[in-house]
């Protein structure tokens, strides 16, 4: 059967998202490598959301067909929109990210067809177990988060044109440093009239994934930065 967890070469897009005038399609960049399908804006957000993530190793749209059988005793087939591979593994401890299998929807549509849709989740669920993945419905309110609104502010500062040579300066040292705050790394490389330079060329190590920091937290001077690794 397709889709072993233990080779993520195996699972290949089993639909390629069609234009459709009636939503918004497109595709986003994939760290600069690939591109990732979306037909919604729900669907573009939770995609990007994961190519900021760097314990994720990469996403597959459309990755699988599930048949189930309809409220109303019918074969139908659900292709669930992404499957998730992530990085982390330690088989010496036995720890493991497990991949996972997403449905992205509104949540003002999951709660008006829930009932319509359980066949087809419970079907999907099962056959994500079968596979030792996971499966979740991803609504607005578990992808577009303060996290999220962080991951938007940063992505102005993408393409900043920076020096290189000062931006592996601050990495290099970032990695001797360990965990400090961005105003410390401020005072350090961008002392005076250079402040405001430095916190925007922060902003860009930070939104090109040199540096990390936890996205969760509100960004500012007192956020805790450290070297990102792979």
């Amino acid at each position: 059967m397709l889709n072993r967890r233990d080779n993520p070469t195996v699972v290949r897009s089993v639909r390629k998202i069609p234009t459709n005038r009636r939503s918004v399609t497109g595709f986003v960049s994939w760290r600069a490598q690939s591109s990732i399908p979306y037909e919604s804006t729900l669907e573009r957000d939770f995609v990007l959301r994961q190519a900021f993530n760097l314990g994720v190793a990469s996403v597959v749209s459309q990755p699988c067909e599930v048949p189930f059988m309809t409220r109303s005793g019918t074969k139908s087939i659900a292709t669930p929109d992404y499957l998730v591979y992530y990085k982390v593994r330690d088989d010496a401890i036995g720890m493991e990210f497990k991949p996972m299998l997403v449905e992205v929807k509104e949540r003002k549509e999951w709660l008006k067809h829930w009932r319509e849709w359980l066949p087809k989740w419970v079907a999907t669920r099962r056959y994500a177990r079968e596979q030792g993945w996971l499966f979740r419905v991803m609504d607005e309110t578990r992808i577009r988060t303060p996290a999220f609104d962080n991951i938007m502010f940063l992505r102005r500062y993408d393409d900043l044109d920076v020096c290189p040579h000062q931006s592996a300066a601050v990495v290099e040292d970032m990695r001797e440093l360990g965990s400090v705050s961005i105003d410390y790394i401020l005072a350090k490389h961008f002392a005076g009239s250079f402040r405001a330079q430095g916190i925007a060329h922060l902003w860009h190590l930070l939104a090109t994934r040199q540096l990390d920091c936890d996205i969760c937290d509100p960004l500012n001077e007192d956020t805790l930065i450290w070297a990102a690794y792979d």
